[in-house]
Formats: C-alpha cells, structure tokens, sequence
C-alpha cells in the first residue's frame, strides 16, 4: 500500500487532532524539535543482550501494531510527527499498545530534508533523538521496536531520494547517501539489546505496477547488502541483531516468487546462525481492505459472504500466501514478518462490515501465526470512515476493541481451532 492511501485519512482529520498533544499531560506536550532531550538525558535500554534463535524471536514478537504516519509523517520534504493530523506520540499510547496485547511496535521513520549535505549526509540531531526517544517508549516497556526508512524511497513523497530506477552515476550519490544514513543509525543504537530490529526501508519501487523492474530490483537487492554490510560493521550488539529485508515493493509474490529477490550475505554477522529476516505487507483483497472508492469497494468477505464481495482473495489465497512464504523463507531459517495488514473501515455504508472485518483479521493472524509469520496491524491514527485506527491517540481510548480482540484470539490460540462464522451468517 502506498503513502497515499495510508495518510490521506488523517489529513482529513488535521485541523481536529493538531490542537491536542497526545493521551496524557504526563507525555510530551510540545512540538516534537523543542520536546526531545538531548541524547546524553534519554534512558536507553542498553541491558544484557538474549540472543534468541528464529523459533524464540517469532514467538517473542508475537502480535504486533505500527506507529503509523507519525514519524514517516512530512510536509515539503520535513519530516514531522504531526504533519499529518496525529498528536505527539506519548508513553501512554506505548503503554495502551501493550496492555491490548501487543508485543511488537513498528516505527516507521522519514528522514528526508533531515539529512545534511554529501559527504557525510549528517542526520539533523533533534530528529535523530526524537526518532531514539520514541524507541525507548517501545523497549523501555519490554516491547519490540522494528524501526525503518521509510518515505525516503517513495516517488510520491516530497523530496524522496531512496529511488531505485536511476542513471549509475545517480546510484553512486543514493547508494552512498543511504550508507551513510543507516551508519549513524546503527552507530546510534548499536548497544540496545535485542528488542530492537532494523528494517533497511519500506514498500521500495520504480513506482510503477506489474512485474518489478530488473534495473531497481538489482537496486534494491544493493541496497540491502549495503544495509546489512553497514549496520554489521558498527560492531556492538548490531554484530548479532536481527535485520528486517524486503524485496519489491514489500510484494509477497514479487518477494517470494521467481522475480529477483536476493537474500544478502551476512558475512559479518556474529550469531550462531541466520539472524535475517524477510518483510512482506498483506492487504488482499485490494476492493476489501483498501480501496477508498466506495462504488468499487467490497463490504464482505471470504466463505460466508452473501453481497458485495470479490470473487478472489478468499481463504484458500490466504492459505496458499501464507505457505509460500513458510515454504519460501520460514522453512529455511528465515523469520518472515509481514510488516503491514489491515482493513480500512467502511462500516459508515454497510451495517455487516464490521464483522466480516473482524472474520478477515482473524483469518489472516491465524494463518499467519500457523506458518511462522509475524503480523504487525497498520494503524494510521485515523478512527473514522476509511480510517485504520484502533486506539485514538488523543485520550489512548481503544476505539476497534472487537478487532483487537479477533487478532489476540488468533495470535494466542493454542492448536489449531474452527474460526466462527460472522455474526449473523453463521448458516451460510
């Protein structure tokens, strides 16, 4: 899913939510430049490193949630927080995340205009601490923080640079930019323990759809050896930690089919085995989870569904997904997280969506937990119509408690177990 279906709700939401500064008066309360700390003042979870093996760190990472459009949030290429309609991140929402039953937090973060000049492409330090700050609401809490680059590579984004179909003398500046990024990244947390993750970008592409580019695909397949290669060298706990590669466009089937994705050496690693991970988004059916047309957009799901659905993307797909990737990747020693999956909300033009909703999140963590997946919810902070909130991030409420409650049942379900019909439709 591009940046344009995930912001556009909460722009619409901008004038309301700007005035607030987040769940609690205990939280940050200014904007983020003059509210962060000097590095020196952040407590850092720095504590004694578990080396956890693939088996451990999937059921450690267990059910997760993204801090969606909040620090990949910008305007005119400046990255800020609440550039699109979202109030200040607190400890408090942190801290709702988890009493939910998350255990995983995705951050993803734009650095844009925050990067200095070449040569040495210098990250502006407040954001850097700010971006740190937030880590530690995440780690601090005993939560998973998977922290990215994210709207560096998009087309569609003011200022983008991360671009993978480029003349080669274009690729040497980009290729030498982004290492020298991620090096102060990496140099930055290189002593947290391993409840940090590393994603080395986000949903990279030519921006155009239909089979991947063999130019960018080559691109990008750089791009993460140099991740890796980089991230590897600043020594520490970055030596054995747990990095986070997609391929094209985060596309499963562009990912996990014959198309050009390149696993990296990691020659550097310092772990007793793999310690790669593979990163994938899911939002299939698009007419049932994305798409904001609401002529064209479906309202039910899968087996049970009697109106206003697709005719593919049913549970079978989900299945056979999920299996490529255990077949692809699990099976061979490398944890796959699928990075986004969601539904947007259209309950506002059908009184059955929600539960069919609620039926398709279940369906899919399920499937997902029973092949070694680990599935992180989109939430944009947007609660409304087309929105993905399921928390407002202004009072730290839970606004989606049913569908909160459908993707723990999967996620935490021993065995394997019937899922119920959509209320309602349980004769079908």
């Amino acid at each position: 899913m591009r940046t344009f279906f995930k912001r556009m709700a909460a722009l619409a939401a901008a004038i309301a939510v700007t005035a607030f500064s987040g769940c609690s008066s205990t939280g940050n309360t200014s904007a983020e430049t003059t509210a962060t700390s000097a590095q020196a003042e952040i407590v850092s979870k720095t504590s004694e490193w578990n080396d956890l093996d693939q088996t451990e760190i999937t059921s450690a990472m267990g059910m997760g949630w993204n801090l969606g459009n909040q620090l990949e949030a910008s305007n005119s290429g400046i990255p800020s927080e609440t550039a699109w309609g979202n109030p200040v991140i607190t400890e408090e929402l942190i801290k709702t995340v988890k009493e939910q039953g998350f255990k995983t937090v995705r951050i993803p973060v734009s650095y844009l205009l925050k990067i200095g000049d070449a040569p040495d492409y210098k990250i502006n330090d407040e954001w850097l601490n700010r971006v740190q700050e937030v880590v530690d609401y995440v780690v601090n809490n005993d939560l998973y923080a998977v922290v990215n680059m994210h709207g560096d590579g998009y087309y569609t984004v003011d200022k983008g640079w991360l671009l993978c179909v480029e003349d080669d003398e274009k690729q040497v500046e980009i290729k030498a930019k982004y290492e020298a990024v991620w090096k102060q990244i990496a140099e930055r947390f290189k002593d947290y323990d391993e409840h940090l993750i590393f994603e080395s970008m986000n949903e990279e592409f030519d921006n155009t759809y239909g089979k991947p580019n063999p130019k960018g695909y080559e691109n990008i397949n750089a791009y993460n050896q140099i991740f890796v290669d980089t991230v590897r060298k600043t020594g520490s706990n970055n030596a054995k930690r747990w990095l986070l590669l997609p391929g094209w466009n985060t596309n499963i089937e562009y990912t996990a089919g014959d198309f050009g994705f390149v696993i990296p050496t990691d020659s550097h690693c310092e772990a007793n085995g793999n310690r790669l991970m593979i990163s994938v988004h899911y939002y299939d059916p698009y007419n049932f989870t994305l798409d904001e047309n609401m002529t064209s957009a479906k309202t039910q799901w899968g087996k049970y569904a009697v109106e206003n659905f697709d005719n593919w993307g049913q549970e079978d797909y989900v299945d056979s997904t999920m299996k490529k990737l255990n077949d692809t990747f699990v099976s061979k020693g490398y944890p796959v997280i699928i990075g986004e999956m969601g539904v947007q909300n259209k309950s506002h033009v059908s009184d059955t969506f929600n539960v069919f909703r609620c039926y398709w999140m279940e369906y899919v963590v399920k499937a997902a937990k029973e092949n070694g997946c680990i599935p992180i919810y989109w939430d944009n902070g947007w609660n409304g119509d087309k929105g993905f909130g399921v928390i407002n991030r202004t009072n730290c409420e839970i606004t989606q408690p049913e569908l909160i409650a459908a993707m723990m049942k999967a996620m935490n379900s021993d065995g394997d177990y019937e899922i119920a019909a959509p209320a309602g439709f349980e004769k079908k």
